[in-house]
């Protein structure tokens, strides 16, 4: 069995209360009894992109479980390169990076767009992604992560600023089958899909939750919950290739 948490959108600002709800989270995942195969961040890791918040995120997104952090919108490449990848000189290429585990690969793309908030993949990342994948002997299964939807979720907000060009992303899909599942952040809201025939799951927001359209009659400008606790997703591959997603909220230090 492969377990693999997967938090997004904690928007680390330099304040208290972004930090200490991610705070509580990894305390969560690093007091757990068993070692997770990954920990997976998926995006808008600062709220600004300002270095301060990177050495922040290093500091509060350390863990005893293998962890893989990528960028989202509000990210911004060659600060975060500098702080959490360690490089010297950064570049603004995209943030791609590939955690293979012992049953499992888990390829993280960067679909941030620098300046802009909607996604995209390069076809930089497209050609990288696709090396992996046939890189990867076809029993291993291959989960895809990025920080943007690549489909509507019914969420105006999100859905204006999702991943697009996703008819690309689909087409490589086709060609490698041991591609199982994509999973993402950016909508601040636990959701699951499809997307190319396969699952599409949706990681909650730490910082906060996304207001559901046909939960806003009242009050129509306002979409997002500050109140609610932050959330964690775990995936789990299990033996008989089925996979399995668990939403557990955040409500304190365990």
């Amino acid at each position: 069995m492969i377990v693999i948490a997967h938090l997004s959108d904690v928007h680390l600002d330099g304040g208290p209360r972004a930090a200490e709800r991610t705070r509580a989270v990894m305390d969560y995942l690093d007091a757990l009894p068993h070692d997770l195969d990954a920990v997976l961040v998926s995006g808008d890791i600062a709220d600004t992109g300002k270095p301060s918040e990177y050495e922040e995120a290093r500091a509060l997104l350390a863990s005893r479980h293998p962890t893989v952090i990528c960028p989202g919108n509000h990210d911004e490449r060659v600060a975060y390169r500098r702080v959490m990848l360690g490089e010297e000189q950064p570049s603004e290429l995209p943030v791609d990076q590939v955690l293979r585990g012992e049953r499992f690969v888990l390829a993280v793309c960067d679909s941030s767009v620098p300046g802009e908030d909607h996604g995209f993949l390069t076809e930089q990342t497209l050609t990288w992604l696709d090396g992996v994948l046939a890189d990867t002997p076809h029993e291993v299964p291959v989960l895809v992560a990025f920080h943007h939807p690549p489909v509507p979720l019914h969420t105006p907000y999100v859905d204006g600023i999702r991943q697009f060009g996703e008819e690309r992303l689909a087409e490589l899909a086709g060609r490698h089958p041991h591609l199982r599942a994509f999973l993402c952040g950016h909508a601040h809201t636990a959701a699951a899909t499809t997307f190319a025939g396969r699952p599409l799951l949706v990681a909650p927001g730490v910082v906060s939750t996304l207001r559901l359209p046909w939960e806003t009659a009242t009050e129509p400008d306002h979409h997002v919950h500050l109140d609610e606790p932050p959330a964690v997703a775990f995936h789990v591959l299990g033996d008989d290739g089925r996979l399995t997603t668990h939403y557990r909220v955040v409500t304190g230090r365990r």
